[in-house]
């Protein structure tokens, strides 16, 4: 895990700490490395609820509850489906916020998007932001792209809800 990495977690999990908030992930192309990040802090148990790794569409809809008619109409890597994740995962592992990512990490792309296209989203069920990400640097940059700027969002999210208090 690089230092970026662990840094934002550690910043995370002071974050989430602070506030007696929750977390958990739903992730596709990422395979868990976004809840690897996190739950490598030291306490982590305190605030982290759990992760979904839903690789297929089934999966999304059935443990996520992101509707088929949308998988269907927008394709399982678009900015609808990617909101859709972070509302599931907060409804079925109960948490306050989440952090949500598909797309196409490679060696290929599919129908609605080329390889390297990647949806990531943080939120509270409400208030979600989504930022996409394009370009093909192989496999692994891809997903370690992905995770570097889900927890970079994450951190952005919860500094602004829950500003460190002045010293």
């Amino acid at each position: 895990m690089n230092i970026q990495i662990k840094v934002l977690s550690r910043e995370i999990s002071e974050y989430l700490w602070r506030a007696g908030m929750t977390l958990s992930t739903a992730e596709s192309c990422t395979s868990g490395f976004v809840a690897a990040a996190i739950t490598a802090v030291p306490g982590a148990s305190s605030y982290f609820r759990g992760g979904v790794v839903a690789y297929c569409d089934e999966l999304k809809s059935q443990l996520l509850g992101v509707p088929a008619e949308l998988l269907q109409e927008k394709g399982a890597v678009s900015e609808e489906v990617v909101r859709a994740m972070v509302k599931g995962a907060n409804e079925c592992l109960r948490s306050d916020y989440a952090v949500a990512v598909t797309g196409y990490a490679g060696p290929g792309g599919g129908p609605e998007a080329p390889v390297g296209t990647i949806f990531v989203a943080v939120g509270n069920g409400e208030d979600v932001d989504v930022r996409e990400l394009t370009g093909d640097d192989g496999r692994e940059e891809n997903v370690a792209r992905a995770t570097l700027t889900a927890l970079k969002m994450l951190a952005e999210k919860l500094e602004k809800d829950f500003p460190a208090p002045a010293e």
